[in-house]
């Protein structure tokens, strides 16, 4: 059983389309564990009730931002493990830096590909093989 195979990820996005292309991703990467949500108190819900390795969660949601939802996971004792990666279009630097600031393992650019999505996945986790 690969790496991928054992990490349970749950992605967090307000727009379906992202979420199906971002699950497409992982899945042609060899996830098979990957949970959605639609936005950060979803996402904490999930969380709560079964904890993943790894985090993909949008900046900009609706209820609960990623900041927000990064917040929440890092404060929580059963959650605050789980690698996160904030998935952003913006080239905000201080976003980006306030979620590195909360514990933010990396940071994925929309439009991303499949090569960049691994590598970013991979410098948190190593080799996916």
């Amino acid at each position: 059983m690969s790496i991928a195979e054992k990490i349970k990820v749950l992605i967090v996005d307000d727009q379906v389309t992202s979420r199906l292309l971002l699950s497409d991703a992982l899945t042609q990467l060899g996830f098979k564990q990957i949970t959605s949500a639609g936005d950060g108190e979803q996402g904490m819900r999930i969380m709560a009730e079964q904890p993943h390795h790894l985090v993909i969660s949008d900046f900009n949601m609706p209820k609960m931002d990623g900041i927000g939802f990064l917040q929440a996971v890092r404060t929580n004792p059963n959650t605050k493990k789980a690698a996160f990666i904030i998935l952003t279009a913006q080239g905000d630097r201080a976003l980006v830096q306030k979620a590195a600031q909360l514990g933010a393992n990396n940071v994925l650019a929309k439009p991303f590909t499949i090569e960049k999505m691994k590598a970013a996945i991979e410098a948190v986790f190593g080799a996916l093989k």
